[in-house]
């Protein structure tokens, strides 16, 4: 596995999947054009070694297709990401009887403690430390992105604090505005686990909340903060899991938190509780520019670095964007959790189009009366699933990649009057079309085929299907026809 940025970097060259762009490029809107337009074209990961004339480069679009999702994460295929899963979830819940149930288990348990998170005394992000008057935000390459944005934005950081009740840590991607040299925003919304400890931290009365910034490291361990994880489960052993070993952490200079060793860049400092300030807009994934709105302020109180530092960014916009490619692998790393809830479920997709929460497509068979509602209300309780606006339920045979055959399912199978759900819940902060913020509309769409269990009375037809007999007839000839 990868031990840092440069590491991927050399990796994805000897792939021929990384460009090094050595013109002068601005950070304000040229660098998100470049790199807007190459994902739309599955492009490389781009390398800009000349940002606005400083000497820190700047690493986009890392993670901007499968391959390269996939190489990041150690793996051929994204898809070997539910076998991981599945690994994991069904270590057995009872004791061990035979010896060698015993023995696999004793296996299984040391290589999870093998990727427990180990604290270093001395390491590469803290080659550099800089406090008070000497921090200045403004010499790190942070990109405004789009025309509308309120200023530049760090939009990959790994935001690192602390439960104050149960002293267990998250790691979240939460974007941050910078306002000046030393305080930025921190755009905690409002069903993340970053704002439930901000939140506690409110109960408890505390005037601050600690709060470590990393920018940079490994790919497994910088993918890992956008994972929708439960609250109580460290992002950073996921990552360790991951990776088959620990990830190296530092405890910080100022704060009591720790932070990846192998960050190109640390932001230390903590939030005054209940002091705010208008953050955005920021040209967002949902292809529309978020509202501004008040969130908390990071006032930081050191910052450390590399010697050479990498600044790592992503883009988003119009769809699709990195974080595409980001969500795809988490929805395929969460896939056996969903089934061990519902495991009924066969595949899920979300579409690029559809920006995770927007809209669903499940595959599921069919076993009774309501089984396909019971599947929908199933997902709206689960976690940050409660945020999806719509969700189409397929037949277990219909593949939920494939978007033309998903169409045609809704088109021919859904009789509106009997297949619509419309509920009301939670929605995502992002979300502009509910009627008022975080709360709003929410539809199941039944796409299965129709029967006796639906109390369908007509004769549901065959599908047009060609014999094998002829398809093998024609792969055979197929030459032969000089088509």
């Amino acid at each position: 596995m990868f031990k840092d940025l440069s590491d991927f970097i050399n990796f994805l060259e000897e792939k021929n999947e990384l460009v090094r762009i050595s013109t002068p490029v601005s950070s304000e809107f040229e660098i998100t054009e470049i790199a807007d337009r190459t994902i739309k074209s599955k492009g490389p990961a781009l390398l800009f070694e000349n940002v606005d004339g400083q000497k820190i480069p700047v690493l986009i679009n890392l993670f901007g297709s499968e391959a390269r999702m996939a190489w990041a994460l150690g793996i051929d295929s994204l898809n070997d990401l539910s076998d991981i899963s599945n690994k994991l979830i069904n270590l057995p819940k009872n004791p061990p009887k035979s010896l060698m149930e015993k023995l696999k288990i004793l296996n299984e348990l040391i290589n999870l403690s093998k990727s427990s998170p180990k604290i270093l005394k001395n390491a590469p992000c803290q080659d550099i430390v800089l406090k008070g008057d000497e921090i200045n935000l403004f010499e790190l390459p942070i990109l405004k992105c789009w025309p509308g944005d309120a200023g530049k934005f760090i939009t990959l950081p790994l935001v690192i604090t602390r439960n104050l009740n149960t002293g267990q840590r998250n790691v979240g991607t939460y974007r941050m505005q910078v306002y000046d040299e030393r305080t930025t925003g921190m755009h905690w919304q409002t069903h993340k686990v970053g704002t439930s400890h901000y939140r506690k931290a409110k109960d408890f009365g505390n005037s601050k909340l600690e709060v470590a910034v990393a920018i940079g490291g490994d790919p497994v361990t910088i993918w890992s903060g956008s994972l929708p994880l439960p609250p109580d489960m460290d992002e950073l052993l996921v990552a360790g899991i991951l990776k088959g070993s620990s990830v190296e952490l530092v405890k910080c200079k100022t704060v009591d938190l720790e932070v990846p060793a192998n960050s190109e860049f640390v932001l230390e400092g903590y939030i005054d509780v209940g002091e705010e300030r208008i953050e955005g807009p920021f040209g967002d994934h949902t292809g529309f520019y978020s509202e501004p709105a008040k969130y908390p302020v990071f006032h930081l109180t050191a910052l450390t670095r590399k010697t050479n530092p990498i600044y790592p960014a992503v883009v988003v916009g119009k769809p699709p964007s990195e974080d595409y490619f980001m969500g795809k692998a988490s929805s395929k790393l969460m896939l056996p959790a969903l089934q061990l809830t519902l495991p009924e479920i066969i595949d899920v997709n979300m579409p690029a189009e559809g920006l995770f929460h927007n809209f669903v497509i499940v595959s599921m068979k069919k076993e009774y009366p309501g089984h396909v509602r019971k599947v929908m209300y199933g997902l709206w309780g689960l976690g940050l699933m409660s945020l999806t606006k719509i969700i189409i339920v397929v037949d277990h045979y219909v593949d939920v990649e494939d978007i033309s055959e998903v169409a045609w399912r809704i088109g021919t199978n859904v009789d509106p009057g009997r297949d619509l759900v419309i509920v009301k819940g939670p929605t995502d902060d992002l979300d502009h079309a509910s009627e008022v913020p975080k709360y709003g509309g929410k539809m199941g769409i039944d796409a299965t085929s129709k029967g006796e269990l639906d109390g369908f009375n007509r004769d549901w037809p065959d599908e047009i299907m060609m014999t094998d007999e002829i398809k093998k007839l024609v792969d055979k000839k197929w030459t032969n026809y000089r088509i």
